[in-house]
C-alpha cells in the first residue's frame, strides 16, 4: 500500500510541476524512442535466433547465446550509468511522518527492482526464445527461460545500484567493478572458459525449470538488496546530518588561470562546480569510471571487430561530454541571476566549458596508448575520434545551452528530487548518443575504413577550428530566450 501511495504522490508531483505543460513534447518523444528501441531489440532477437540456427551445427543456438550472457550483463551495467537514474524519490518530506525510515528504504529498493528498465532486454530475449527454444521445450521452456533472464537483470540492477552509490561516495570505489570484471575475464580465459560454461548451464537450467537455478538467483538478489539497504541507510543519515559540510580539507583557487582573463575565471568556476558540489562530482566520477571501463573493453577479444572498436572508441572520448554537457546551464540555473549581471558572461562561460571538455579528451587518449601500441586501433583512429568529439559531437550537445531551462540541484542526491529534462534535452541527448555511430558506419560502408577516418578527422578539425563562431551563435540565440529561460530556472529551484 505504501508503494502504491508513493507512486501516486510522484505522479501528482509531476503533474503539478511548473514545467509539466512545457515538457509534454519531450515526454512524447521519449515514448516514441522507447518504442523505437523496443522494435530494434525485437529485430536483433529475431536476427540472433535465425542466424545462430542456420550457421551453427555444433551447439544449440540458445547455448551460444547463454555463453555470451555475461557480455550482455556487462553492456547492461554500463548502459545503466547513462540511461538509468538512481532510484531516488522525494522521501525527505516523508521523514517527518510516522513512517520508519527503514520501511521507506525498503520501498525504494522494491521500486528499483520493479523498474520497467529491468524488463527491456526481454524485447530481444523473448523473440529469440520463441525461435530457438519453443520447438524443443514448448511454451513452458520459453516462459521460464525469459523469467530467469529477467531475474538476472534485476540482480544486475542491484549490482549497478551498489556500485553507483559507492562511487558517488568515494571515487576509489570505482575499483570494485573494475576488479570484479577483470577477475571474471581472467577466470574465463585462464580457467578454460569456465564462466561462459557456467552461464550456459544456468540458462539451460532456466529452460528446464530447475528450482535450484531460480532459488540461487533469488538469494543473490536478496543479498544484494540487503547490502544496498545497509549502505543507503548510512548515506541517508550522513546526508540528513550534512556531515560532508562540516570539514573542508583544502581550498583550491586555481590561480594559474588568472592570466587567461574572464575565460580563465569561468574555467575556474567550472572546476569548482565539478569538485565542490555533490551531484556534479558524482556525475564526473561516473564519467571517469565509464572511460576506464570502455578502455578496458578494448583489451578483450569481444571487441576485435570494426563495429566493436568504433563503438567503444568513439564513446570513450564522448561519454564524459554526453554526461556533463547535456546538463549545460541547468547547474548554472542555481546562480544564473548573478551570471546575467555581467555583459557577455554567458558567452565566456560557454567558451570555458567547451575548452574544459575539449581538454578532457586527452585523458581517454592517454589511456588508449597501450591499445594503440598493441595495434588494436590505429593512431589515426584515435585522433579522428577525439577531434570528431571536440568538433561535431560537442557542437550538437552545446545547442542545449539555448533550450535547457530547468535548474538541477547541486548537492542533493539520495533524498533530493529528480528532475526530468526538457524535450530538446531529450532529443539532443539521444542524437549525441546515436549520431556518431550512424555517421561512422555510413562512412565506413560507403568509403571504406581509411577514407572514413580521414573524413571524420576533417569534420572534427573544421568544427573545432570554427568553435568560436558557433559558440557565438549559441550565445546570441540564448540571449533572445534569456527571459523565458530565467523564468524556467526560477520556477524549478
Amino acid at each position: 500500500m505504501l508503494l502504491l501511495e508513493l507512486r501516486k504522490h510522484a505522479r501528482l508531483a509531476a503533474k503539478r510541476h511548473p514545467m509539466f505543460e512545457k515538457n509534454k513534447f519531450g515526454k512524447f518523444f521519449m515514448y516514441f524512442m522507447k518504442l523505437f528501441w523496443a522494435g530494434y531489440f525485437i529485430f536483433f532477437g529475431i536476427l540472433f535466433g535465425m542466424g545462430l540456427s542456420e550457421d551453427n551445427i555444433v551447439m544449440e543456438p540458445y547455448h551460444i547465446f547463454n555463453k555470451g550472457i555475461l557480455i550482455i550483463l556487462i553492456i547492461d551495467f554500463l548502459l545503466r550509468f547513462i540511461f538509468q537514474k538512481p532510484p531516488t524519490q522525494e522521501i525527505k518530506q516523508y521523514l517527518l511522518l510516522p513512517i520508519k525510515r527503514n520501511k521507506l528504504l525498503n520501498i525504494l529498493l522494491l521500486k528499483s527492482g520493479a523498474d520497467g528498465y529491468n524488463a527491456f532486454w526481454l524485447f530481444m530475449v523473448v523473440p529469440f526464445a520463441f525461435i530457438t527454444i519453443l520447438k524443443y521445450y514448448g511454451i513452458t521452456g520459453v516462459i521460464t527461460y525469459c523469467f530467469g533472464i529477467y531475474l538476472l537483470m534485476i540482480l544486475n540492477n542491484y549490482w549497478y545500484l551498489l556500485c553507483r552509490t559507492l562511487i558517488n561516495e568515494k571515487t576509489i570505489f570505482v575499483l570494485i567493478p573494475i576488479i570484479f570484471y577483470s577477475l571474471l575475464g581472467v577466470a574465463e580465459f585462464v580457467l578454460e572458459h569456465r564462466i561462459s560454461t557456467f552461464t550456459m548451464n544456468l540458462g539451460e537450467m532456466f529452460i528446464m525449470s530447475k528450482p535450484l537455478a531460480f532459488l540461487g538467483v533469488l538469494v543473490a538478489i536478496a543479498l544484494m538488496a540487503w547490502i544496498n539497504r545497509v549502505i543507503m541507510v548510512r548515506n541517508l543519515y550522513a546526508e540528513l546530518s550534512k556531515l560532508e559540510d562540516t570539514k573542508v580539507k583544502r581550498v583550491s583557487e586555481y590561480k594559474f588561470l588568472e592570466r587567461y582573463g574572464e575565460v580563465g575565471e569561468y574555467f575556474r568556476l567550472e572546476l569548482k562546480l565539478l569538485f565542490r558540489n555533490k551531484r556534479t562530482k558524482s556525475m564526473f566520477r561516473m564519467g571517469c569510471f565509464l572511460i576506464i571501463m570502455l578502455t578496458a573493453m578494448l583489451f578483450t577479444p569481444s571487441y576485435e571487430g570494426a563495429f566493436g572498436k568504433s563503438f567503444v572508441g568513439i564513446y570513450n572520448f564522448a561519454i564524459l561530454g554526453i554526461l556533463m554537457l547535456t546538463q549545460i546551464m541547468s547547474f548554472e540555473g542555481n546562480y544564473l541571476d548573478g551570471l546575467m549581471s555581467r555583459k557577455e558572461s554567458i558567452y565566456n562561460l560557454l567558451r570555458a566549458k567547451y575548452y574544459f571538455y575539449s581538454f578532457a579528451v586527452i585523458v581517454p587518449f592517454i589511456l588508449m596508448i597501450p591499445v594503440i601500441v598493441m595495434g588494436k586501433i590505429s593512431l589515426l583512429t584515435a585522433f579522428s575520434y577525439a577531434l570528431f568529439t571536440t568538433g561535431f559531437i560537442y557542437f550538437i550537445i552545446l545547442q542545449l545551452a539555448v533550450y535547457n531551462n530547468k535548474t538541477t540541484p547541486l548537492n542533493e542526491s539520495l533524498i533530493g528530487r529528480q528532475s526530468t529534462g526538457t524535450g530538446f534535452q531529450s532529443i539532443i541527448s539521444l542524437l549525441s548518443f546515436g549520431i556518431p555511430m550512424l555517421v561512422i558506419n555510413l562512412l565506413r560502408i560507403t568509403l571504406g575504413e581509411p577514407a572514413s577516418l580521414w573524413v571524420l578527422l576533417i569534420i572534427g578539425i573544421a568544427f573545432t577550428c570554427t568553435s568560436n563562431i558557433w559558440i557565438k551563435n549559441i550565445y546570441v540565440r540564448f540571449m533572445k530566450r534569456r527571459y523565458k529561460n530565467m523564468e524556467g530556472f526560477r520556477d524549478t529551484k
